[in-house]
């Protein structure tokens, strides 16, 4: 049975040069992306990555341009998930390793440069070009394969 392709917000927030990430599993395992998540029915895209980020971070963000459109899908399965991401500026608050995620998923959050990105795993492959706003950052990077926790 194939699944309704998921709908999701991503946040692209730069402060002093450094990307903020979170771990994007539960449990082990690491895989590193921008904050956000699914999007809710009935709820704007920049309202559904303001909740999101909140979750997630604690952060209050105000939400600016979308940067780029990533679609990433399981190749052998039904997954399929659409993510727009935004550039986002802090609007109120400060990451506080302490916080708790009410929905239990992300469990970490960093702030990172450019030169650690880089030898980390992180989604989309394109995140560092795009964040950083790189002239030959996509816009829109097609059909990416979703990495398992046994490719980890």
């Amino acid at each position: 049975m194939q699944r309704p392709i998921r709908l999701a917000t991503r946040a692209l927030i730069l402060k002093d040069d450094r990307l903020l990430l979170v771990n994007a599993y539960r449990g082990s395992g690491e895989l590193w992306c921008a904050p956000g998540g699914g999007a809710d029915p009935h709820q704007s895209m920049p309202d559904n990555l303001i909740r999101e980020v909140t979750e997630e971070t604690g952060l209050t963000v105000t939400v600016g341009a979308v940067a780029l459109i990533n679609e990433f899908h399981d190749p052998k399965g039904s997954f399929h998930q659409v993510d727009i991401y935004f550039r986002c500026a802090i609007a109120a608050g400060d990451t506080d390793p302490d916080h708790i995620d009410p929905e239990g998923v992300v469990t970490q959050h960093r702030w990172v440069t450019r030169d650690e990105l880089a030898a980390m795993r992180v989604k989309p492959d394109s995140l560092a070009a795009v964040a950083w706003g790189d002239a030959n950052a996509p816009d829109y990077d097609p059909l990416e394969p979703i990495v398992k926790l046994r490719d980890l």
